[in-house]
Order: C-alpha cells, then structure tokens, then sequence
C-alpha cells in the first residue's frame, strides 16, 4: 500500500509542474493494481474466467428442420442435427427398372461392397509364404476367428503347425549325405569338404530307348545338312611359253638386263608423270581378276588371280607374254603373296584351302586349311622368318603358320569381324589389321594382344590398305568414298590433312597404291575409272577409263616413272603409260 500512495504522490507532483494540457490517470487503468474487495470469492473469479468454445449459431436461421425433407446420401457435411426421419427416409426419385437386384446394391468397387480392414504387413507376408512353400495357411476370413487352416491340396498336414518363419524338425532326407574322407595324410583318398554325395551319379548314360531317338535326330539332321566336299582340288600347271630356260640355263625368273630400265635399283625414280593412255592388256582370265601382284624388287613378272579359280603368271617387258598358269583351287581365289625371293607365293581360295607354290616349277608344295575361308595371306618380310606367314580369317581370327611343321602356332583373336588386311610396319617389326568391324589394329609379332586399338564412330570398314614405298605412310581404302591416310610410325595417327575424295569404291575393295617418289596417288573405283591424285595438294588429277567393270585392283610400277598396271572384273589386265 505504501508503495501505491508513493507512485499517486509522484504523480501528483509531476502533474502540478507540467502544463494543464494533459490528462490526468484515470480510476479505470487503476483499476488493476487495487486489492480485491473481500466479498468477491473464488467462485466469482472462476466464473469470470470460463471460456465457451461453442460457436455462435443464429436461432433464427431455418437449416431445413424439415422433417419431411430427406436427407442427400452424398453429403459429407451437416450443419444441423438431422431427424432419424430424414437420415432413414428412402432415396426418392424414379428407379431404374432395368436394373437387377445386384446392380441395386451398395458398391464402392465393381465387385461389391468392401469394407475397410487393416491388416498386418508381416502377418500377410508370413502367411503368403507359408502357403508358397508348404501349401497351407491361416484361413483368413473373419467368420473362422483364424482357428481354420486352408490347403492347396487335400490331406497336407503343416509341420507342427509353423509357419516359415519358425523353426521346424529337420526331416530324414533334407540333406544328402556326403563322402568324408578327412584324413590329409590319404593323399590319393582325402576328400575334404568337396566330397562328392553318397548317391549322386557322375555318368549321364542316356538308356536305350533315349539312345534310339538320339539316333534318329542324328540321322535326319545329317541327311538335312548340305553335303561340304572338303577334299582339295588336284593341282597342276601349265606352261604356256616353249622353253622355260634360256640358252644359259636361266629361268624365267632371272631379272632381265638388256632393258632402258634398271630393275636392279633400290632407288626410286627421280620424278614421276601421270599415265594417259592403254599401252597393252593382258587376256587370258575367262572370270573377272580378283588380285595382282608385281615380281619382289625387280617386278619384271605379274602374279594375278581371278574368280576362275585360276592364278596365271604374265610378262611385262619384252612380248608380255603369259607364262604359266597354275590351277588347284576349286572356288575364286582372293588374295596371293610372294615371298622375298619370289621363289614361291601362297594363294588363298574360298575353297578354305590356303596353298603354297614354286614360282619356277608350278609344284604345290604344301595346303593348309583351318575349315574357314581365308581373306587374306602374308609373309613375314623378315629374312629369317620366311618359314611363316600369317592370314586373316573370316572367323575373326588372324592364324599364323610355320611352313616346317604345316601347324598353327599363334592365333590373334581380338577382332569382331571378318579380318580384311595384314600390313607389315615398322621394320617388319609390328603388323596393322583391319576388318569388317570398322576398327584398326595393330600388333607386336607373335603377341596376340593389341597394342593399338583405334576405332571412331564416323569410321567405316577399310577393306584395302596399302603401305608407301618410303614406309612412313598407310593408304586405307575406306568405304565411305574417300582414302584415308595414318602415319605407320609411332602413333598410328590419322593425317587429317590427307583425304582424298571424288571416286566411288562404297561396297568394293578396290586397291590403291602409292607413285615410287610419293608425288601421286592411283585407285581404281566402281566405275571402272583410274583416279589420280596428288599427294600435296590432295586434288583429283585425272581419271581415266580403265575397265566396263569395276577397276579393283591398280600398282604402280617401282622402277618405272609412268606406267600403272589395273586389273578390273571384266577379265582383263591393263598396262597404262
């Protein structure tokens, strides 16, 4: 109380010293800090401080106390109390008398009526389970109070009556027995804990009867199958030149010296001239000419094969004349390969046989085969591995041969398709492949793993590539219409600045090759046109028309500064000048 008079007395002196415009405090904002009188008791302050959470309502509203009007089945909110009248009343409004009496009932899905129940995810689980692994389970409808056992066969007794997730009594027979031999000191007899089961079978005889039918699936997809005739063609030769030696005893393999040209050279010729015209053609293949390939060094003896299944030895100085034919494959043959000397070539058919001959004599001296068809073959460039040569499969494979054993004796198997070329770089140290699944590789000698992979997907298949005579370059042929060149040093990279476009080889694997001083580019093409390019400026020369068919195959004489020799499908062998 002191404390109040002292806070009025304050008040007042504040008052009388500030101006007369204020107002004063009044009894009401007091009100508060006075005592309670003594006959306001508990009760009073209690009722004072009741709250009523019941909203307002307004008596007067008519909320539609109707009793004769129905209540809407629909509603999900009322805002009166209904009478048991309008919540029982029956739908008015015309019925449906095309409906039956089930159409009539209450749903809440297309099947009926389904009230909402909760269920246990474990219990569910366990029960589902039970029922796939023992064929019973807890009946679950709510009638039976989940006393009833239901089964997916008649008579199947539960296990004590548990579940899958209780444990159960092992039955005799759940687990096979084993052989135990655990003794480590029985060397020959220890078995461990690999021991085989007492009753398990390890021969799968098939009866009789199983025998029988066997057989006879056998004997109908034998008879089915295509008969494949795997025995080689008889090899012969025939010369077609009256003697084969010279008054000195020389074969025809001796390099000629009474020319203006020296064929002895090891160097190429100073400048190289674009061929204009046919100087002479070779006839003698009746089919179209698959391959043709220059005498080792000297190239003074034209090697060709064709789809006559023949291989035929020609002159290209002096008369030109067709030396010997040599016949011992039964198909076309695709490829042929001298070795250094050019004492003996291979020649690969699509007989599957792959067969090696005597330039001089005609002589097949040895076939190999590995029942696939061999699209390309090459010898080993070095001097001490003539006994070897490689060949590219269409199984994917490159399968290398030795000549002394007639065996296989490495396999490169890392291509996803057909392998199309063999190319000797590097110093013979290394060989690039190429294949039908667009890719490049290239290989250390006798390592079959790649070393070098290079594959893009704007690349195409590659099916001829040929390597420059200064070995630092590799044509590619590729089957988007252009030839493509890569660096055969190092790094195997592509020479973005050299592509050389404007022929159409897309689908043939048309042969092109490289001038002696490196100054030109020749490729036949599908037209059956010679196409010539220059090297620096990778412009298109000149094109001459070669052959009616496709012009596939074109070699630039080493020695020579002009001449070109094309082969082409028409059957015919072109020397151009």
């Amino acid at each position: 109380m002191a404390a109040i008079a002292a806070l009025q007395a304050y008040g007042s002196d504040e008052s009388d010293d500030e101006s007369n415009d204020q107002h004063e405090v009044s009894e009401d904002a007091l009100a508060h800090l006075k005592p309670l009188e003594k006959n306001n008791t508990v009760q009073t302050l209690q009722a004072k401080l009741q709250l009523n959470a019941a909203p307002v309502v307004d008596e007067t509203a008519d909320f539609g106390n109707n009793p004769y009007q129905p209540l809407d089945p629909s509603t999900k909110l009322v805002m009166y109390n209904p009478q048991y009248e309008q919540i029982y009343t029956p739908e008015a409004g015309p019925a449906n008398p095309f409906k039956t009496q089930q159409q009539k009932a209450a749903k809440n899905m297309l099947s009926g009526f389904v009230e909402p129940a909760h269920l246990n995810a474990f219990h569910f689980e366990n029960q589902r389970r039970t029922f796939s692994s023992y064929g019973f389970a807890v009946d679950p409808s709510v009638e039976t109070g989940g006393q009833k056992m239901v089964s997916s066969t008649e008579g199947t007794v539960a296990p004590e009556g548990k579940t899958v997730f209780e444990k159960t009594s092992k039955r005799e027979g759940d687990k096979r027995k084993r052989v135990r031999n655990l003794d480590a000191s029985d060397i020959e007899g220890f078995e461990g804990p690999w021991g085989k089961y007492v009753d398990e079978k390890t021969v799968a005889k098939p009866s009789e009867e199983e025998q029988t039918e066997l057989d006879e699936i056998l004997a109908k997809r034998a008879k089915r199958g295509k008969v494949v005739d795997d025995k080689p063609a008889d090899e012969k030769t025939t010369l077609h030149i009256k003697d084969a030696y010279d008054y000195q005893g020389r074969s025809y393999l001796h390099i000629p010296q009474d020319l203006d040209v020296d064929l002895r050279s090891e160097q190429p010729p100073d400048k190289c001239y674009l061929p204009k015209k046919m100087i002479h053609a070779w006839t003698g293949h009746t089919k179209g000419v698959a391959a043709i390939r220059l005498f080792p060094m000297s190239g003074h003896l034209l090697l060709s094969c064709g789809m006559d299944s023949k291989i035929k030895l020609w002159e290209v100085y002096n008369q030109r004349r067709l030396i010997r034919t040599f016949s011992g494959h039964k198909q076309a043959v695709r490829d042929i390969c001298f070795n250094n000397e050019g004492t003996k070539f291979l020649s690969a058919g699509y007989d599957r046989y792959i067969k090696l001959w005597d330039t001089e004599t005609g002589e097949c001296i040895k076939k190999f085969t590995n029942r696939k068809v061999p699209y390309c073959v090459k010898f080993n460039p070095e001097e001490d591995k003539q006994d070897i040569f490689v060949a590219g499969m269409s199984d994917k494979k490159i399968v290398q041969y030795d000549l002394r054993t007639e065996e296989v004796v490495q396999e490169y198997d890392r291509h996803l398709g057909a392998v199309n070329t063999i190319t000797f770089v590097d110093n013979n140290k290394r060989f690039v492949t190429t294949s039908d699944d667009k890719s490049l590789r290239v290989w250390e000698w006798d390592i079959p793993v790649d070393f070098k992979y290079i594959a893009d997907p704007s690349m195409h298949s590659m099916p001829s590539v040929t390597l420059s005579h200064n070995g630092k370059w590799l044509g590619c042929q590729s089957m988007d219409n252009q030839i493509v060149i890569y660096s055969a040093i190092n790094r195997f990279r592509q020479n973005r600045k050299k592509i050389f476009k404007g022929h159409m080889v897309a689908g043939y694997a048309c042969q092109m090759d490289f001038a002696p001083d490196m100054s030109y580019i020749v490729s036949g093409d599908a037209d059956g046109k010679l196409n010539v390019w220059d090297w620096k400026s990778t412009k298109l020369y000149t094109k001459l028309k070669a052959h009616d068919g496709v012009c596939i195959g074109c070699l630039w004489h080493p020695h020579e500064t002009s001449k070109v020799i094309t082969c082409g499908w028409d059957g015919l062998i072109k020397l151009w000048d």
